[in-house]
């Protein structure tokens, strides 16, 4: 077990964002190697800060984690997702690389609550 962290807690993390414990609880979790999907790559490497080091901050954090690539057990996972829960595709994706590989999702999307199955922590609530 460990965790796949979404786009949402890359960009409070590295702004910093977060309470001390939180902070603290995160810069463990990505000592360790920081597992993310290939959909939160493409999401965190498009975003945009008027602040250059928040992109460089970002970008050096999506080149130190271990991309989760899709796989058929996620795409039929994500298909299931998206026939029971009303969610667009790349959260769905998300969701499902979290199922398939044990994964607990940090994230502080609320939408993702609605997921039987999924286990979320939100760094907010540390």
């Amino acid at each position: 077990m460990g965790y796949l962290i979404d786009t949402n807690v890359i960009a409070n993390f590295t702004s910093v964002k977060f309470s001390e414990k939180a902070m603290d609880f995160l810069a463990n979790v990505i000592d360790e190697t920081p597992n993310i999907s290939v959909i939160t790559k493409i999401e965190a490497l498009s975003w945009r800060s008027a602040i250059i080091q928040e992109e460089a901050n970002v970008k050096s954090f999506v080149n130190y984690s271990n991309i989760i690539a899709l796989s058929d057990m996620i795409v039929d996972e994500c298909i299931v997702i998206r026939r029971n829960v009303r969610m667009k595709t790349p959260d769905a994706i998300i969701a499902a690389t979290a199922i398939v590989n044990d994964f607990t999702l940090l994230t502080s999307d609320a939408d993702f609550n609605r997921i039987p199955n999924l286990r979320i922590l939100n760094p907010f609530d540390l």
